[in-house]
């Protein structure tokens, strides 16, 4: 298994029942599409540090498992994902970055 971790952090503050609604939006993408075997998201737990973070703060962290290569490659072009950025990056805007990797 491969498992896919997203970290995501909105430019500005997002009212909790859209952040609910984002992480579900993901949740029902990515295992609509067949590929995804488990599925977890978290909001990020605040510390002052994170004023500092060389990068930036998470908002959420995402991470889902799938297969192989192949599920992977393919959970990147769910139908719908497109849409689903599009939409969600015109309300809020927001900056991921990711990691794959073998289950923790």
């Amino acid at each position: 298994m491969i498992h896919h971790t997203m970290i995501v952090s909105f430019d500005n503050p997002v009212p909790d029942s859209e952040l609910d609604q984002f992480l579900k939006d993901i949740e029902h993408l990515m295992c609509d599409s067949g590929e995804v075997r488990m599925f977890s998201a978290k909001r990020h737990i605040r510390v002052p540090a994170d004023d500092h973070s060389p990068v930036f703060a998470a908002t959420a962290i995402v991470r889902f498992g799938v297969a192989d290569l192949d599920a992977l490659n393919a959970s990147f072009t769910a139908p719908g994902s497109e849409e689903l950025i599009r939409r969600w990056q015109g309300r809020h805007p927001y900056k991921v970055v990711w990691a794959n990797h073998e289950p923790l």
